[in-house]
């Protein structure tokens, strides 16, 4: 077998579900993205506009002195389909299906490393590697496409036609340069046709333009990224999404053609993995939040602005049984939280 080959069996051995390569080069969106964070729309989100992100993304050789291949793994997560009466409790907060198991860096970065390493024993010659899962320096979803793993769709996110967007992306930087006859062709750049089904389904009106996205106003960028205050004019858009949001992606087509994941990692433990009761939620201290969170993402949130996500999905609800957990949390060490219980509670 080729060296290609063998590096996709051994990859599909540590249970990643697709791999592509392609050439170290700069993202053929990378223009697009500069104007993107010129009009601010990356919000509070700063880490993606410094100046030394700009200039590794330009040329990833700053990331790895003389890097050659970009080795681009996904890894399927959808898992099951739970029931609207579950989600769509109002006294239950909702969380994005990527977050009802265990945290995906923690389940990947091992096994990239692993890939890297196994790949070094393979050509037998020095070379050097840099892993990424979600946090580098580099536009991941148009490399994707350009290592054939899928096309970016209105919504953003990469799309696969044959197994919809509901996966991870996981990158190898080395310097190895594989033969060119190696290197996938870039995948089609859009299969969306006419459908905006994403766009008209957003709550937020997150979306200006086709695959185009205002953080400012995306669900799960108000309820993981933000760190202060929830917009007033937002938050009764939110409904009872918790952490993250899945609308985009649930009303796409291509999502019909999604796979159950092989990984029991990502798989929930029970109904409040999914849709925690937002009574318990409220009541949260410190010790209790990490306990409870602590080996998933939503640990990176912290205890503030989960609870303040709870109040919010509390204040929607509509529900009076909210306002003793609300009342009490008015005296709680955070103004924050005291803010958005206050709100929480003129909606009741």
């Amino acid at each position: 077998m080729t060296l290609k080959k063998r590096l996709i069996e051994y990859a599909l051995k540590l249970g990643f579900n697709r791999v592509g390569i392609t050439p170290a080069k700069p993202s053929p969106t990378l223009d697009a993205y500069l104007v993107w964070i010129d009009h601010n729309m990356h919000g509070q989100m700063q880490y993606l506009a410094r100046e030394d992100r700009r200039v590794r993304r330009q040329d990833l050789n700053i990331i790895l002195d003389g890097v050659q291949s970009l080795i681009i793994v996904a890894l399927d997560y959808s898992t099951l389909q739970p029931p609207q009466e579950l989600i769509f409790d109002p006294t239950r907060g909702r969380i994005a299906s990527y977050a009802w198991g265990v945290d995906y860096h923690d389940v990947m970065q091992p096994r990239l490393k692993q890939l890297a390493e196994w790949l070094q024993t393979q050509i037998q010659q020095p070379v050097n590697y840099r892993v990424y899962v979600d946090t580098g320096a580099i536009l991941e979803r148009s490399h994707a496409q350009q290592a054939n793993l899928g096309f970016v769709g209105k919504n953003t996110m990469l799309i696969h036609p044959k197994r919809g967007s509901y996966f991870f992306l996981g990158e190898i930087l080395t310097t190895y340069r594989f033969d060119d006859h190696e290197y996938d062709q870039p995948h089609r750049e859009t299969m969306c046709g006419k459908c905006t089904r994403c766009m008209a389904a957003c709550p937020t009106e997150a979306f200006p333009k086709p695959y185009i996205l205002d953080a400012r106003r995306c669900i799960s960028y108000l309820t993981i990224e933000l760190k202060g205050s929830i917009p007033i004019e937002l938050r009764s858009k939110i409904g009872n999404w918790i952490y993250g949001c899945d609308i985009c992606q649930e009303v796409c087509p291509w999502n019909r053609f999604a796979v159950q994941t092989y990984e029991p990692s990502f798989f929930p433990h029970s109904a409040d993995t999914i849709a925690p009761p937002l009574a318990e939620l409220l009541a949260l201290n410190d010790d209790a939040f990490a306990e409870r969170f602590q080996k998933t993402p939503i640990f990176r949130i912290k205890r503030e602005r989960l609870v303040r996500n709870a109040c919010i999905a509390a204040g929607n609800s509509k529900l009076p049984m909210f306002s003793a957990p609300l009342k009490r949390l008015l005296d709680d060490p955070s103004p924050l939280i005291q803010e958005h219980a206050a709100w929480a509670l003129s909606q009741l």
